[in-house]
């Protein structure tokens, strides 16, 4: 029997499988924040238990993008602590690693490289919490990868065509094609499985020999017609899928009956949404791999906070509840008061044995109040369970399942959408809000250029990924693409022509999507470029904030300076503080300020010419209109009206402004002295760089020409 045992050990993979394990989630909350931290300690504890030969991760191993350095180094610490050591690792890689890891500085897997002691390999791809981004295209785990903690792959570096090379194991007798797919949109990839753009590469030897797994992090439930991922689309030579990103623990090998493969779905170690799928109990799983062969070990998680969630319908107790009844609310908080204890006493009882799970449970009572009745005050009801419930503020969550439909088809209700519970399936992204929004809102404030498509993409950057000029970006491109487009059109500069022009070239991107993709995909990198300008741009400011600062202290005045000092001053306060403009006639003579001359300097930092900003909606023909310069009138318009294209030197253009400027106000004063009747002089609004983009607002965007 013991020799039975040493030959299966000699030719038998272990592997210890994990996804979304969230690292950071709810880190400065004072109960919850070390969850994620100590879960993931006992994994990687259970992994050096059970002398497995490497570590698989399904995405998601951060929480944030930019994960925190508290997050950061408790990541780096458990990898040293439990990954670090003198065992031997039994297995080894016959692909070509430089095609694995082709995006490394160091392309082999890190038990290899000779400065490091590996015991524990971790192979990971990335999710969608954790995804490249920035100009590198670069993500936390790459800084895990370059540490040489861990083994970043599954990495598509096109986004036109994918072909996935396995890492190619081998232990003994067994051998194993590792495949991974890091996470991308899912609208985008499963356009790309429909046009037959994602290739599973093959060993040329011996094909039938190899036991394929393929790791995954995309939707697997329906999310929409094109929002998932169906398993039908991958091949059918796979023998197990791990797949990621959906947090409900379904870890036991399903078959699919129509591919014949086994698909498995760890789930999350923490719990991120007070949803039903996350009250299953959390596990990880340990995968015996013999040849063709495998058996899934499932080990329960000891650590995880324990989730109890409960619903009520009201109108199901009408023994119980009259809506008629003026003391009704008084009966229902008392009733969800009393299934908040039972569920208490149920988190009790199991916390007795097992002395490693956290305290304080996370409770969740659905109410259903359809029917005529009204919720009650949740804030106050949650007081009583502050110090015996991790999730006080969350106790309770009232919804109506029923919705009567709306007066105003045309209005979108964001309340209804956010109060939709979960059972239903439906989960609320940020794209699918922007869209929603376009689509059904009044024909005033539909979009005229851009689709709703590539809106939503942009807004999402500008959400998840933290890209603050990705919007403005993609409004300036699209706008110089049809500006381009009726140029060659040769279109008559008539209102209803130039609509007419501009319907149908949107019309037309909307049908190429592949074309908008791209359009999406230029403008983030304008954004990321944009960005890293504006970080050298501050860098240089403080700078200059330095050296203004010191000639403060000698008490020299700006009229005794040249221009080009006084604009270096200027500009270090405007990009500091935001460029807001003042009124030239309260400020007097002193033009210590932020006002035309940190705004004039600013702009003339920059390539771009400012456009002014109208306080209603703008037409088509009034975008156009106001990127031709317009002759001032009076002396009342505003400083960016008056601005006019010059494509001399930077330098001149800021002197001649400067005395623009230095004219207006000496002409507005003197106006100001002659007039029968008093007015109050208004201050100019410069719009800084740095200002958030809001979509939703009814103001047209702030374009910039080159």
């Amino acid at each position: 029997m013991s020799t039975i045992n040493s030959q299966d050990d000699e030719d038998t993979f272990k592997i210890l499988i994990a996804t979304d394990i969230h690292l950071g989630y709810l880190e400065k909350d004072p109960v919850r924040g070390n969850d994620t931290f100590v879960t993931f300690n006992e994994i990687l504890d259970h992994a050096q238990k059970n002398e497995v030969d490497f570590v698989l991760l399904g995405g998601d191993l951060f929480h944030d993008n930019k994960p925190s350095r508290k997050t950061l180094h408790s990541c780096l610490e458990s990898l040293r602590k439990y990954c670090m050591g003198d065992r031997p690792v039994q297995f080894e890689i016959l692909s070509d690693q430089a095609v694995n890891f082709h995006y490394s500085k160091f392309p082999w897997v890190n038990y290899q490289d000779g400065n490091l002691n590996i015991s524990i390999p971790v192979f990971s791809i990335h999710g969608n919490h954790d995804d490249p981004t920035g100009a590198d295209a670069l993500c936390a785990l790459d800084i895990l990868s370059c540490a040489g903690l861990l083994n970043h792959f599954g990495r598509s570096a096109s986004v036109e065509k994918i072909d996935i090379s396995p890492i190619l194991l081998r232990k003994g007798r067994t051998k194993i094609a590792l495949y991974g797919l890091g996470a991308i949109p899912d609208e985008r990839l499963y356009r790309m499985f429909v046009n037959k753009q994602v290739t599973m590469l093959r060993p040329k030897e011996d094909e039938d020999s190899w036991f394929n797994l393929f790791v995954i992090h995309q939707n697997r439930s329906k999310h929409g017609a094109t929002n998932y991922i169906p398993e039908q689309f991958l091949d059918d030579f796979i023998n197990l899928v791990v797949w990621g990103h959906e947090h409900e623990c379904k870890i036991a090998p399903y078959q699919n009956e129509q591919q014949r493969f086994y698909v498995s779905q760890p789930g999350s170690s923490v719990v991120t949404s007070l949803s039903p799928g996350e009250s299953v109990k959390k596990h990880i799983g340990l995968l015996h791999v013999k040849g063709k062969k495998m058996k899934m070990q499932k080990i329960a998680l000891e650590t995880v906070r324990t989730f109890h969630m409960e619903d009520i319908v009201l109108a199901d107790h009408p023994d119980l509840f009259n809506p008629d009844n003026p003391k009704v609310t008084q009966a229902i908080q008392a009733f969800c008061m009393e299934k908040v204890e039972l569920m208490l006493d149920n988190a009790e009882r199991q916390r007795l044995g097992n002395p490693r799970q956290p305290e304080k449970p996370l409770i969740r009572l659905r109410v259903d109040y359809a029917g005529g009745f009204e919720p009650f005050n949740v804030h106050r009801f949650s007081q009583k369970y502050m110090d015996r419930v991790a999730n006080p503020k969350d106790i309770i969550y009232f919804f109506r399942h029923r919705e009567q439909k709306e007066k105003n088809d045309n209005d979108l209700n964001f309340g209804k959408l956010v109060g939709r519970p979960t059972a239903e399936g439906m989960t609320l992204r940020v794209e699918d809000l922007v869209k929603q929004y376009f689509q059904t809102a009044e024909k005033k404030v539909q979009l005229s250029l851009l689709t709703e498509r590539g809106m939503g993409e942009a807004v999402q950057e500008f959400v998840d990924k933290e890209e603050k000029d990705a919007i403005e970006e993609l409004v300036k491109f699209q706008l110089e693409k049809t500006q381009r487009f009726l140029k060659e059109r040769r279109t008559d500069a008539e209102e209803e022509k130039i609509d007419e022009e501009v319907r149908k070239f949107r019309e037309s991107r909307k049908k190429n999507t592949e074309e908008e993709d791209e359009e999406v995909r230029e403008a983030m990198t304008r954004a990321r470029a944009h960005r890293s300008e504006d970080a050298v741009l501050v860098a240089a400011s403080s700078d200059e904030e330095l050296m203004d600062t010191g000639m403060k202290d000698t008490g020299d005045s700006d009229d005794g300076l040249p221009a080009t000092l006084r604009r270096g001053r200027g500009w270090a306060r405007g990009r500091a503080r935001g460029a807001r403009g003042q009124n030239s006639t309260a400020r007097g003579s002193s033009r210590r300020g932020r006002g035309s001359t940190s705004q004039e300097s600013a702009t003339s930092s920059r390539t771009y010419k400012p456009v002014s900003v109208p306080a209603k909606n703008m037409s088509i023909m009034d975008a156009f209109r106001s990127l031709k310069p317009e002759p001032s009138l009076n002396s009342s318009k505003s400083y960016s009206e008056d601005i006019m294209d010059d494509d001399s030197d930077l330098e001149d253009v800021s002197i001649v402004r400067s005395s623009k400027v230095n004219q207006r106000l000496s002409t507005t004063s003197s106006l100001s002295k002659r007039g029968s009747q008093s007015q109050t002089s208004r201050g100019v609004d410069f719009e800084s760089d740095e200002d958030e983009f809001d979509p939703f607002k009814s103001t047209a965007p702030s374009r910039r020409t080159k």
